[in-house]
């Protein structure tokens, strides 16, 4: 069975890439953020199943460093790992090849405890992420804090998914269809004759 990750900063179009793999390749996307609803259930993830939501988000991005948003994001995911893992596991345990996708999925654990291989998806500009906050607003509903999700999104927190993806070996793109094809290659994909 064939296995691959896509994690990245929200709006980055992991989704979106992953449904497009997905169909050529015939594995199933596992998308991460699904997994948030059963875990609101248990409160011992209530510290960070809405850790995010629970802030004033205007107030959260003018007084955060990115270091502190970043072990946030480290934290939560963290939090989240044995339950990702798990769900991991289970797929692996049916025999489907599938593609995993969420924000939650970072490098360090990847590395840890994944025996195959993903990419990062960060973005292509500032303004595309811009664009898709305001669509599907993460947050606030406000213009003001929709770009300001934009700019952490793409200038603090994809700097940070790259530093990490880089340390651990994993490419990061800004392009989803260069991103596409290292996940076709990685799934050892050959397209029909």
């Amino acid at each position: 069975m064939r296995y691959v990750f896509i994690t990245g900063i929200p709006t980055a179009g992991k989704s979106h890439l992953a449904k497009k793999v997905a169909q050529k390749t015939n594995c199933i996307h596992v998308d991460i953020d699904d997994l948030r609803d059963p875990m609101t259930k248990n409160p011992s993830f209530e510290p960070w199943v809405n850790f995010f939501a629970n802030q004033d988000e205007e107030k959260y991005w003018q007084t955060v460093t990115p270091e502190e948003h970043w072990n946030n994001l480290v934290k939560q995911s963290e939090a989240f790992w044995p339950t990702i893992l798990k769900k991991i596991h289970d797929i692996q345990q049916s025999g489907q090849s599938a593609i995993f996708e969420g924000v939650n999925i970072l490098p360090h654990l990847a590395h840890k405890d994944l025996d195959f291989s993903g990419v990062a998806l960060i973005g292509s500009s500032q303004e595309e992420v811009f664009q898709r906050c305001k669509k599907e607003p993460r947050w606030g509903e406000s213009i003001k804090v929709q770009y300001l999700e934009a700019e952490w999104f793409f200038m603090h927190e994809g700097k940070m998914y790259e530093q990490e993806a880089h340390k651990y070996g994993y490419k990061t793109f800004r392009n989803s269809e260069e991103a596409e094809k290292e996940l076709l290659h990685l799934l050892q994909y050959e397209p029909p004759r």
